[in-house]
């Protein structure tokens, strides 16, 4: 199995049109070839001419820890090019950043959720080389959370540098078939290519996205495995709520919830007496843990962690979007004044509240928040906009 970077490389007649053009890499830590070569050593070792290199969100060393930590432009110091920063005082390549290269290659590894940057990222590259006859080409890598669709689509007017688009939280493509969506969908003018992969099935078991041939790298610092990969698209969304992640642990975004002062048990209870059907294609277990920094340091809390892994994952089951919803549900049911959502600048968001930033829009709060609401009004709801993003996007699919 070659991801789009292992083919580049292995065929000449791929890199053919890169002779004689100045070329940019976007890359972070996750960024290497079959054999781990980082593709920036790599493509100068190929005798690509690469005249600058570009680092999205958490840098292209993966060394930053959390929302709005910036990081600075530099010279790498081996090779004697800019490095870009596109997380920092910019998150849009300025004009004088694209004068540096003719063709940007972005091999960036994606988790498959509108939330991850990335996906912002390539939206953003693709608009700054609209109309100006640069090329921008993908060199296509998994989604390691496969096919399936979940989520509410994002509300027009409610874009941000975690919202691109119309898309829902999980969208099941890959960067490659994405940006072809962006093209057309904000009708750019772009000079786009994918290096496809070779030999992904997405639907195929055991890795159901991800292939077990390939070692996981974190391609952010608090992406540390596959199951964090597949369970994301609904932990991400207690990056808006007062309960804990699991940062300041080994394990982080792989816990529905953490907080000091909720019994997780009771939770857990809850949640199956709500919407059974929620907790389905994974096991959860109680956990306790201490966060050495983040939410809750210092503070011993209780939580439940997500396995959706081994014997326990059902690939076409799991729906972590949903399960994350009901985690929710179930604590302002139990508590009913707990202050669960977390008022904060995030991503750059100074007036509206994460939890919304981060759906796209306050369906979700106030879902949670409606005493009267029931399972079957978010399901309706999710279940129009999945159905609508299914059909809108399966003819960008290239697997």
């Amino acid at each position: 199995m070659l991801f789009g970077i292992d083919r580049l490389l292995a065929e000449p007649e791929l890199r053919a049109p890169l002779a004689g053009k100045r070329v940019a890499l976007v890359a972070h830590p996750a960024s290497v070839t079959a054999d781990l070569t980082h593709s920036l050593d790599a493509l100068i070792a190929a005798g690509i001419n690469v005249t600058a290199a570009f680092g999205p969100q958490h840098g292209l060393k993966g060394d930053k820890q959390d929302n709005m930590v910036e990081t600075a432009d530099e010279l790498d110091p081996h090779y004697n090019i800019p490095v870009f920063s596109l997380y920092g005082e910019v998150r849009r390549p300025t004009g004088q950043m694209m004068s540096t290269a003719d063709v940007f290659l972005f091999d960036l590894q994606d988790l498959g959720c509108r939330i991850y940057t990335f996906v912002t990222t390539l939206l953003y590259l693709l608009e700054a080389a609209s109309g100006t006859g640069k090329e921008v080409w993908v060199l296509d890598r998994p989604n390691p959370a496969g096919r399936p669709v979940e989520g509410t689509l994002l509300v027009p007017g409610q874009e941000s540098f975690v919202g691109a688009g119309p898309m829902p939280m999980r969208h099941g493509l890959t960067l490659g078939e994405m940006g072809q969506w962006f093209i057309t969908e904000n009708k750019l003018d772009v000079p786009y290519r994918v290096i496809t992969m070779q030999g992904w099935t997405p639907e195929a078991a055991p890795g159901w996205g991800w292939p077990e041939s390939r070692i996981w790298i974190n391609p952010s610092p608090n992406a540390a495995s596959l199951n964090m990969a597949r369970a994301y698209a609904g932990t991400v969304m207690l990056e808006g709520a007062t309960l804990s992640e699991g940062r300041g642990t080994t394990r982080p975004l792989e816990v529905l919830f953490g907080a000091p002062d909720i019994d997780a048990k009771a939770v857990h209870a809850e949640m199956r007496r709500l919407a059974p059907q929620w907790l389905a294609g994974c096991a959860l277990r109680e956990v306790w843990f201490t966060p050495t920094f983040h939410k809750h340091a210092g503070q011993l809390c209780n939580g439940l962690m997500i396995h959706a892994e081994g014997g326990f994952y059902d690939h076409h089951a799991f729906r972590p979007w949903r399960l994350q919803a009901l985690a929710f549900k179930a604590i302002r049911r139990l508590y009913p004044d707990y202050e669960l959502w977390r008022d904060f600048p995030y991503e750059y968001e100074f007036e509206r509240l994460a939890i919304d930033v981060i759906n796209g829009g306050p369906a979700l709060r106030e879902w949670v928040d409606d005493p009267a609401a029931e399972a079957g009004d978010l399901e309706r709801l999710a279940g129009t906009d999945e159905a609508a993003w299914i059909a809108a996007s399966t003819p960008y699919r290239l697997y």
